[in-house]
C-alpha cells in the first residue's frame, strides 16, 4: 500500500526522484494520520481506493508546503519566476481539501463544531 501512495503523491506533487526521499516518510504519516482519524467499525480495506489517494494527496500538500522558491530568471523574452509561498498554501489547501472530500464518509470529524448556538 505505502507502494502505490507514494506513486501517487509523486504524480499528484509533480515532483520526481529528488522529491522521493521526503514523500515516503510523508507518505507513512499520511497513512499513519488517515487510519487514526476511521471512524469506529471502519476498516481500511472499507475505504477502496479512497485512503490511498487521500494519504498522497495529504503527503503532497506537505510537500508543496515545504518546497522553496527557487530561483527566477529569463532567456530573452521567457521569463520564469517560482511559485509564492502564497500560491504554494493555496495549492497546498487545495490538495489538503480534497483528500478530505474522499475520506469524508469513513472518518470522524475533526475540527470544533457548534449545535444549537445562536449567533
Amino acid at each position: 500500500m505505502r507502494k502505490r501512495i507514494l506513486e501517487l503523491a509523486l504524480a499528484a506533487s509533480g515532483g520526481g526522484e529528488a522529491e522521493r526521499t521526503l514523500l515516503e516518510p510523508l507518505c507513512a504519516a499520511a497513512e499513519r494520520s488517515w487510519l487514526g482519524r476511521l471512524r469506529e467499525g471502519v476498516r481500511p480495506g472499507e475505504c477502496g481506493e479512497a485512503l490511498l489517494c487521500a494519504a498522497a494527496l495529504s503527503a503532497a500538500a506537505d510537500l508543496t508546503v515545504g518546497e522553496g522558491g527557487g530561483a527566477s530568471f529569463s532567456a530573452g523574452d521567457v521569463s520564469v519566476r517560482p511559485e509564492s509561498g502564497a500560491d504554494r498554501a493555496r495549492r497546498a489547501e487545495s490538495l489538503r481539501q480534497a483528500a478530505e472530500r474522499l475520506m469524508e464518509p469513513y472518518v470522524r470529524a475533526e475540527g470544533l463544531w457548534a449545535r444549537g448556538v445562536e449567533g
